[in-house]
């Protein structure tokens, strides 16, 4: 059975993205791998064996058009409005909080935020599926 273990995202400035991972999800940098052109750097927490993978292209100075694919990452966390209020401290500009419902039905509670190089990241009240 495969198990996922990571998924990989260009950007553009090392440190501001480290920076931007450590305060709003508390991922460290679990291995930096620095080769002739390009720069891989793993981020993870005790949270989740699964790690975000930054890749740098040295040299690149235009930042990276994300297209129309690209969704966004999601994390899930056990006070939505806490870390809300936390990363919002931070000037990190989270979205409003949004409630999912279907039929009357909550299923979601969430709000997203952008990382330095326009990533959307969703995150959710931890519960139900999204555990």
């Amino acid at each position: 059975m495969a198990k996922a273990i990571h998924s990989m995202i260009r950007v553009l400035d090392e440190a501001r993205s480290i920076d931007f991972y450590r305060k709003a999800f508390g991922l460290e940098v679990a291995e930096r791998l620095d080769f002739e052109s390009f720069t891989l750097i793993y981020l993870s927490n005790a949270e989740s064996e699964f790690e975000l993978e930054l890749t740098v292209n040295k040299g690149r100075t235009e930042p990276y058009a994300l297209g129309d694919g690209y969704g966004h990452l999601a994390v899930s966390v056990a006070d939505l409005d806490g870390e809300h209020d936390r990363i919002g401290a931070l000037g990190l500009k989270p979205k409003d909080i949004v409630e999912f419902k279907r039929d009357g039905t909550l299923l979601a509670r969430f709000f997203f935020i952008e990382d330095p190089d326009g990533y959307k990241i969703e995150v959710l009240q931890r519960g139900g599926r999204f555990k």
